[in-house]
Order: structure tokens, then sequence, then C-alpha cells
């Protein structure tokens, strides 16, 4: 190849319109429909062409119509107050400085594999993407000193089309990272900044990319440059391609890569935050730097990283966890292993569920449990699942202990909510219900929307999903070569006053989405009613090496085609974030049917719920939190099957009947003037139920009261005078794991013999003897509950047992009460557990002492 010079060219816009630049390269346009609408009169059929990208709009514009846009006063008072609308953001006071008081400034990292905040930034691939846009969006709505990380894929995630068979197909167009809204970090010499990362035998670079999202910075590293090999160049391409080894090379970059940008940069950061497995090698980079800038050893570095750092998984069955052979993790993690002077075991221990399993592979989300002081599922459910799929790591706690807590996901409604249903929102809420999203009362004001005006926005919304489903079917129907006959019949599909279920997710087998042709009698029933009809929506991508998902497409396009169901079953292929605004906008009912409790939570039934529509879900992920019997309907009662076909026939029959006897009967049940009014009454309780409750703006208030602010405290507390708490609790840690076997509980019992009846207290006295350990350095606790049926202590409760006296040859006599509330079998043990004021966990594995 020649010796190519690159430069850049920006767009050109006369000096009047010089704010619309200014606009487009700050995401927070995104949930902003005033800004949306501006970009729009710019020209709409460009801004629908270029996927609602305003940089490249701006690019591509003929100048007459430039030059039209900065002679409109009309245009330029709509761009003002857009950007005057932007200032105010950025300044306005936030809930964090309005409720936070801390020592220290607190910045948190917030790394992630994907991020998806807008269809034309593709660097997601589906909700986990979508959630950590969302993580974004309500942090600077609230004023979290966050800052994310990254990776800019070139071909981002793979891009869908289906033969003429049904068969998915996958395509990689790449992005021009010059047209889309990022911009190269410089340093100081406004050069390009540049990170490397350790591989084996060669150091790999990166280019550092930021995305302004409100007053959010998110930072994406960018290896394909001519400083790497072509090899190398491959590892920021695909998200979620290539194999193992691809996968371990991308999350060296990003955990390991993130930490080394973000101190490139001078970020002083107080908090990291691995939002799953993908980024936990930041622990190891973390680890190593504590060692070598701050002189620590390894466990003083170990407990130094884990205090500060949060965990949050979203996957609900073990295969959804990155592991990695040891023979790959030695290959690539050899540099770390030797410049931290630690066993290659000892590394290998720190991804292992049974550290002495030389067999076992490196898992992802071990090592962020084990380095991460405060980790969390994504709903109650997915808690729960997680402490059940993770008690390995602690044997001797009953599962409710394991420190693995919950914050359920939520959604940034502004993002979703149609510009229809927030002007009715304004009208009757007023505008507080936008800043302050999470407040009970406002949503209660749902109730004084007019029944008929609520009900004209849903069919508006509706209409506009219609339609655009016939334009995005004929398109498709044209690039698989279908007849003209076929293509032209795409006109006639789908009813704008129809009954509109929608299902789009992943095409994932547990989440079932062809449950709802279990009995393709039944179906034809329903859908075939001239009087009621009823009519579905799919859309999703099954990835590329699933072939089951890929099947369940194939199956879905054969019934579409079918005479009996032809213009009442649409497939849109190439899900993305678009395709899904009109759909949860659009959709009267959103339908999800996982194979519980498979969905670690689940978003998009919440985003139809500000736009007016209602779920159909089977108890899991987030629903089971949200159902409140008056506000969507539930498949089965929470039922978990140990046999798959049963478990789809009792569910699908299941659906049925709920659509047979109260969805259908109760849509199109209309009062004199066409309105459900039992349908719309719904819809508000929906409404007001859902929206304050499941939104991101709460989701990020609990991060931060419950992990960020005491991660925080963590940091300074451990950082202050050159670590001297992170190496005093180090060595403790050490003292304590090497005594802890001379740890016994002698005996227990009732102090009191006399009848136990409801209301009393027990006197519980306990014989304890630590050794060479100071009662100081331990807590016995008292551990009771009732007996479930094999003898055992269910979800017991603990208090803490006072020291009375010592007694001979080394002996405590520790005493404590319990309460007995209500009658029936319960029982009562004691434990001990170790005890330091500065424990960022109150457990730790192996060290748990039971009568």
């Amino acid at each position: 190849m020649p010796n190519i010079k690159k430069f850049r060219v920006l767009p050109y816009l006369p000096e009047n319109l010089k704010p619309l630049l200014r606009i487009a390269q700050n995401l927070l346009w995104v949930w902003n429909f005033e800004a949306i609408e501006l970009f729009r009169r710019l020209g709409v059929d460009m801004w629908r062409e270029l996927s609602h990208n305003p940089m490249a709009l701006l690019g591509s514009l003929p100048q007459e119509m430039m030059n039209e846009a900065a002679e409109s006063e009309s245009f330029l008072a709509h761009m003002n107050r857009v950007e005057e609308e932007l200032d105010w953001q950025l300044t306005k006071k936030t809930w964090f400085q309005e409720n936070s008081s801390i020592e220290g400034e607190m910045n948190v990292a917030y790394l992630s594999a994907e991020f998806g905040i807008h269809e034309c930034l593709p660097i997601y691939s589906g909700g986990l993407g979508v959630l950590a846009g969302d993580h974004l969006k309500s942090a600077s709505e609230i004023g979290i000193p966050l800052t994310g990380v990254g990776l800019l894929y070139k071909l981002g995630y793979f891009h869908q089309y289906l033969n003429v068979d049904g068969w998915q197909q996958e395509k990689f167009p790449a992005t021009d990272f010059y047209n889309i809204p990022v911009q190269l970090v410089k340093d100081e010499n406004n050069e390009t900044l540049f990170i490397s990362v350790e591989y084996p035998g060669r150091n790999v670079y990166a280019q550092i990319w930021e995305v302004q999202i409100g007053r959010i910075q998110l930072y994406l590293l960018d290896t394909d440059i001519d400083k790497n090999s072509g090899e190398d160049r491959w590892i920021t391409y695909q998200l979620y391609g290539g194999d193992n080894e691809m996968r371990i090379k991308q999350e060296m970059l990003l955990g390991i890569g993130g930490v080394r940008a973000l101190k490139e940069m001078k970020k002083n950061i107080t908090v990291f935050h691995m939002n799953e497995g993908h980024s936990a090698f930041l622990s190891i980079e973390r680890i190593r730097l504590s060692m070598k800038e701050k002189g620590l050893s390894y466990n003083e570095a170990l407990a130094n990283v884990c205090v500060n750092n949060v965990f949050t998984t979203h996957t609900p069955v073990p295969a959804g966890n990155d592991r990695f052979d040891p023979e790959l993790v030695g290959k690539y993690l050899s540099f770390y292993i030797n410049d931290m002077g630690i066993k290659k075991e000892d590394f290998l221990a720190l991804g292992r569920e049974v550290v002495t399993d030389k067999e076992e592979t490196f898992c992802m989300t071990v090592l962020a449990i084990k380095t991460a002081a405060f980790c969390n599922g994504v709903s109650a459910l997915h808690g729960t699942v997680s402490r059940n799929m993770w008690k390995a790591l602690w044997p001797s706690l009953p599962v409710h202990n394991i420190p693995i807590t919950h914050i359920t996901n939520g959604i940034q409604t502004l993002s979703w909510t149609s510009d229809e249903m927030m002007r009715v929102l304004n009208r009757y809420l007023g505008p507080r219900w936008i800043d302050n999203p999470v407040d009970k009362d406002i949503w209660l004001n749902v109730d004084s929307i007019p029944d008929s005006e609520l009900w004209r926005c849903r069919e508006r919304m509706k209409e506009r999903l219609v339609g655009f489903s016939r334009n995005k079917l004929k398109k498709q129907l044209k690039a698989r070569g279908m007849p003209k006959y076929e293509v032209e019949m795409a006109d006639a599909v789908l009813d704008s006053e129809a009954l509109t279920i929608g299902f789009a997710r992943r095409f994932a087998t547990y989440k079932r989405a062809t449950l709802i042709f279990k009995n393709m009698e039944r179906l034809e029933k329903i859908i075939s009613n001239k009087d009621r009809p009823v009519q579905f929506i799919f859309s999703g991508k099954a990835h590329p090496k699933d072939n089951m998902g890929k099947e369940l497409i194939k199956e879905l396009i054969k019934l579409a085609r079918d005479e009996k169901f032809r213009n009442k079953i649409v497939f849109l292929e190439d899900y993305d974030i678009n395709i899904a605004r009109y759909l949860v906008q659009g959709a009267d009912v959103w339908l999800n049917t996982p194979t519980r409790p498979k969905e670690a939570s689940g978003t998009s039934g919440m985003k139809v719920v500000p736009n007016g529509g209602l779920n159909i879900s089977v108890l899991d992920g987030w629903w089971a939190e949200a159902y409140n019997g008056s506000n969507g309907w539930t498949i089965g009662h929470g039922e978990e099957y140990d046999e798959w076909e049963h478990q789809n026939y009792i569910e699908s029959e299941s659906l049925y009947n709920i659509l047979e006897n109260e969805v259908i009967p109760m849509f199109y049940d209309r009062g004199a003037d066409g309105i459900p009014r039992e349908w719309v009454a719904r819809i508000k309780e929906s409404m007001k139920t859902i929206c304050p409750i499941f939104n991101t703006n709460r989701m990020v208030r609990d991060y931060t009261e419950k992990f960020y602010l005491n991660a925080h405290n963590n940091c300074q507390q451990y950082r202050n005078d050159n670590y001297k708490v992170a190496r005093e609790f180090s060595g403790w840690q050490e003292k304590i794991s090497g005594k802890w076997k001379e740890v016994k509980i002698k005996e227990i019992y009732i102090k009191d013999d006399a009848e136990i009846v409801v209301g009393k207290r027990i006197n519980v006295e306990a014989v304890v003897n630590l050794g060479t350990i100071s009662p100081e350095e331990v807590q016995v606790e008292l551990y009771f509950g009732n007996l479930n049926s094999e003898g055992d202590i269910q979800e017991g409760a603990s208090i803490s047992m006072d020291k009375v006296n010592g007694l001979t040859e080394g002996d405590i006599l520790y005493e404590g009460q319990v309460l007995c509330l209500k009658s029936g079998q319960f029982g009562f043990t004691v434990r001990v557990i170790p005890y330091h004021k500065d424990m960022a966990r109150k457990y730790k594995p192996g060290l748990v002492t039971w009568a």
C-alpha cells in the first residue's frame, strides 16, 4: 500500500448554525424530542436513511438546504431553544449535588463490553448494552460523577437479514467513526492519545474515542490502527465475535486497557463498576498497579482493590459466564502473573470456585465476585438465583447469607417514551415527571388524563407502528428477492385498529418466542376472529452460532407466510433500538415468555408502560416484582418445572386462556364513544405502579446509595496515610486465616427450661474457645429461624451474642436472646465469624465456624 496521509473533513455550517454541531456531538439529544425534531426539520427522509445520525446528516445535507435553514427564523429559534435546554441540563443542580455529603471527590468508572445509547452508535447487541446506555443517561440526569469505558467496534454486532427460506444470515458493515458522534482523545500536544496492553510477545496499542452523553463521558478503545498488526487490529472489530481466544483478547483490552486509559487521562477514579464479568481483568491491573506504584504486597493490593470494586451480574445460567482454559489464561496473562510475583495457581485461584481443583476453568464472574466488595443481581429473583449459583464460593454459609444482593434494572424513561405521550404527560402531570420520574405522587396524576385523550394517543402510536412495519416489511421482501405481488401485499399487513401484541428480544431458546404457536388450532381461532382481530409483531436476532434460535425464526417466517396467518403475523428483520422504539410505543400488549427463572431481569416490558402498553409475562425477572394483579397479566403463578415439554404445554394453555377470557374481551369491550374503559383503567394502573419504580433514575440512585458512596468512602479510608488501613487489614486477615482452625464452639443451650410461648424471650448461652484469637477479633452470632421438612433452619436471622465472662482453659461464655413472635417448630445454633472494623464484606470464604 502507498503511504497515505489521513485527514478529517468536518461538516461546513454557516456561522449562525454552528450550535447544531455542538448539539449533535452531545447525545443528550437522544432523549430530547425537541432536539430530534430539529434534525428532522433539516431533511426527514435523509434523517431516516442515515439511521438518525446527526453527524452524518450535517455532513450530507446539500448546501442549499443548509442555507435555507440558516435563513429560517423559525428554525433558528428552534435551534436556540434546544441549545438553551442543553446548557440548562449541563448546569442545573442535580439530585447528587443536593443529597451527597462525602469526603473527597467521588468518581465512578463504569466498564461494559457494550453500550446501547442510540442506533447511530452500533456498539451493542441487546439488553445488556441498552441497560448500560440507560445507566449512563440517568447518571447524567441525576448528576452522578461517572465515566463510562468500553470498546469501539468497527463492525459492531451483526446486521440480520433472512434468505428466501427464512434462515438468518449475518452481515457486518463497517462503521465510519468520523461520521458518528465520537471524537478522538488528544494529549496536551494535541496528538492522538494511545495506551498499550501487554499480550504474548508484543504490545497491543489502542486509541481512545470520547462520546459525550449529557454530563457523562464515555471512552471507547480502538485497536484498528497502524501501530498494530493485522491480527491485533481485529480485536475491536466485532462485538462478541470470534472464538474464546478473541474473547480473552477483548476482555484484557476492556479491563486492563480501560484502567490504563483512565490513568492516562488522569482520571482519579474512586469506584470501579464492572457491568458483567467481561471487564473483570480490571481487578488484575489494579492489583498490579497497587503493588508497583504503592509498594503493597499482593495480599495488601488485593484487599485495597476489593473495597471499591462493584460487580453486577446479569447472567442467570452457568453457561452464560465466560470461562477460559487455564492454558489460555497462562498464555495471555503470564506477563501480569510474573509482574505481580505470584504463582500461576494463585492467579488461577482468583477465577475458580474450588481453588484446589486444578482442572477447573478460569471464570470471569468468579474473578469479579472475589475482587468486589459489592455484588448484585438485577432483580430480586435473580439475586436469589445468583446466590444459589455461586454458593460454592462460601460453602459454609446459608444460601441467603451469600453476599450477593440485588438492584432491579430499569429504563431511562425519556429515551423510550413517544413524543405524543410526552405531550400528554406534560399536560396532566406537569414537567416535574421529566426531572423526577421516581416521584410516585406525580404519577398518581395519570388518573387525571381523560380516557378519551389517552386512548386517542394510543391509537396514533399504533397507526405509526403499523405504517413503519409495512414499509420495513416491503424492504425486507424486496431484498429477499420475493415476487412483486408478495412485496405489494405488504401494504395490507396488520390493522391499526386490531389488538396488537409485540414480542421482540434475542431469539434464545429459553425465551420461547414460539410458545404462542404451541396449539395452532387455538391460535388460528384467536387470530381469525373478524369481530375481535388479534395480530402479532415479532423481531429479534439469534446469535450467529445459535442454530436452534435460527430455527425458531425460520419456523416463525413459515407461519407468517401461511394464508391463515398472513397479514396477522409479521417479523421485522435486524432488530435494533429504532425498531424497539416503534414496537414499545405502538404495541397494545408486550408478550414475555421466558422459562423461569432464566430471565435475569428483562427491560423491554418496562418500555411499553410509559407509552400505555400492557404486559403479559411469566413471573420472572422484573415482572415478579412489578405485577400486582391489576396492572397487566401473568402466565402461571411463578411455578418452576423439571420437564420442559410439560412446562411449555401448561404455560401455553395459560397464555391462550388469558388472551381468550381476559385480554381480548377487555380490549374490545367498548363504550358508546368507542373507548375500552376497563382497558384504559388498567393502562393507568400500570403507569402509576410501574413508571416511578422501574426506571434507571431510581436504579442509579440505588447503586449510589447502596454501593458507590460506600465504595468511595472505603477508597478514601484505605488510601489515607500511605495505605495504612490496607496494610494493617491485610496483615490482620492473614493472621486470622492462619489461626482460624483454633476456633471451637464447645456447647450451646437454652438457659431456662420453662414452656416457650409466643411473645417469650428465650436466653441462649454458648461456650466458645477462640484459642489465641482475641474476642475483639470475632463476632459470635445466634442464628435462628423456622425449620424446614429436613430439619434445617430456613432463611434464618442472626443477632450478635454478648460476651459474659471468661471461663477456665480459654473458654468464653456468650449470651443472646431470641424473641418468639409466632408458633411452630424453630431451631437455633451459634456461629463465629471474623470481625474487623475495616472489613468491606461481612463474610470471608472458609472463615465461619458453626456449633
